[in-house]
C-alpha cells in the first residue's frame, strides 16, 4: 500500500516534470524522492513516469493516477483539519433539541452563539417535546436540549436560558378582544379555553393549572393540545381563548389578538438548557461557554 509521502512526491514530480525541482520544492534530496516514486510504482504495479536523461513524462497510467493522488491528498488534509477542529471544539457535530415554542424564543440566540463559537461544526436540530428531549439526552443521541424546566435525572445538568411573559390569545370576535386594560386570570372564569396537554405539554399544563387555582378560576377546557401553533390556529378559528408565551406573538394569525396579562410573576415562562454530565463532546462545551 502506498503512503501519503509517496503521493506527495509523485504529485510534485508530475507537476514539475523534473526530479531536481520537485525535490527542492519538497525540501529533500533527489535520491530519496526517486526511491519514493519507485516504491509507489511497485505498490501499484504500473509505471507512472517515463524517465530519460533529458526529460520526465507521465505515462497514461500516471496521468490517470495524478487526479486520484491529488484527491487523496486533499481528503487527508481535510481529515487532519477536521480532527483538529473536533479536538478543540471548533468542529465536529452537536445535536440540539428544542421545543416548538423555543423556536420562536431562544433558538435563534443559540444558533447565533453556535456560529460564533463553533463555526466549523455541524449543528443538527431536532424538534422534540421536553419529555422526548430528556430521553434523547439520557441515551446520548442529543447533546443539548432546550426544554421547559422539569424534574431531570441525576446524570443531567441544567441552567436557565430565558424567561418570558404569558399573553392572552383571543379571537378578534371575542368580547375580551376589545379590552383596553391588561387581562387577569379571573377574566377566563367560565370561558371556553384551549388547554395544554397534561402529557405532551406538561410544563404549560401545570403552569396554567397553578395560576387558575391560585386565582380560584375555572375555565371550561374544550381541547387539550401539545403545540402552541395548534392552539393559536384554533383560537384563530374561534374555538376558544388561550394563554401562550410572549414569543408566540411572532406566529401571525389574522384572527387572533394578543393581550397583556397581569400576573403576580411578570415572566413565569422559563426555558432551560440541559445536557448530560458525562458528555465529552468538545464542541458542546465550547458552545456552553459561549452561551
Amino acid at each position: 500500500m502506498f503512503t501519503l509521502a509517496q503521493l506527495t512526491g509523485f504529485v510534485a514530480v508530475a507537476e514539475e516534470l523534473h526530479f531536481t525541482r520537485a525535490a527542492e520544492r519538497l525540501r529533500m534530496t533527489q535520491p530519496p524522492l526517486s526511491r519514493q516514486i519507485q516504491q509507489l510504482e511497485q505498490s501499484l504495479g504500473v509505471s507512472l513516469l517515463e524517465r530519460t536523461n533529458r526529460s520526465v513524462r507521465l505515462t497514461p497510467a500516471g496521468r490517470a493516477f495524478l487526479s486520484e493522488a491529488r484527491r487523496l491528498l486533499r481528503q487527508a488534509e481535510h481529515a487532519t483539519v477536521a480532527v483538529r477542529q473536533v479536538a478543540t471544539g471548533r468542529g465536529g457535530r452537536v445535536a440540539v433539541g428544542f421545543t416548538a415554542a423555543a423556536a420562536h424564543a431562544g433558538l435563534g440566540d443559540l444558533l447565533g452563539a453556535a456560529r460564533e463559537a463553533i463555526p466549523d461544526a455541524e449543528v443538527v436540530l431536532r424538534e422534540l417535546v421536553t419529555r422526548d428531549q430528556l430521553e434523547a439526552l439520557a441515551e446520548g443521541s442529543l447533546d443539548l436540549g432546550m426544554v421547559r424546566p422539569t424534574a431531570i435525572g441525576p446524570d443531567l445538568r441544567s441552567r436557565p436560558a430565558s424567561r418570558e411573559a404569558l399573553l392572552a390569545a383571543v379571537p378578534l370576535t371575542h368580547p375580551l378582544a376589545g379590552s383596553e386594560a391588561p387581562l387577569t386570570p379571573s377574566d377566563f372564569h367560565g370561558q371556553e379555553f384551549l388547554m395544554y396537554s397534561p402529557v405532551e405539554a406538561r410544563y404549560f399544563h401545570e403552569l396554567l393549572i397553578s395560576l387558575f387555582r391560585a386565582a380560584r378560576v375555572a375555565p371550561v377546557f374544550t381541547q387539550y393540545l401539545s403545540q402552541v401553533h395548534s392552539i393559536l390556529a384554533l383560537v384563530d378559528a374561534g374555538w376558544g381563548v388561550a394563554l401562550v408565551p410572549e414569543s408566540a406573538r411572532r406566529m401571525r394569525f389574522a384572527g387572533v389578538r394578543f393581550l397583556p396579562l397581569e400576573l403576580p410573576e411578570p415572566e413565569p415562562v422559563e426555558l432551560a438548557l440541559v445536557w448530560r454530565a458525562a458528555n465529552d463532546n468538545p464542541a458542546l462545551h465550547v458552545l456552553l461557554r459561549q452561551l
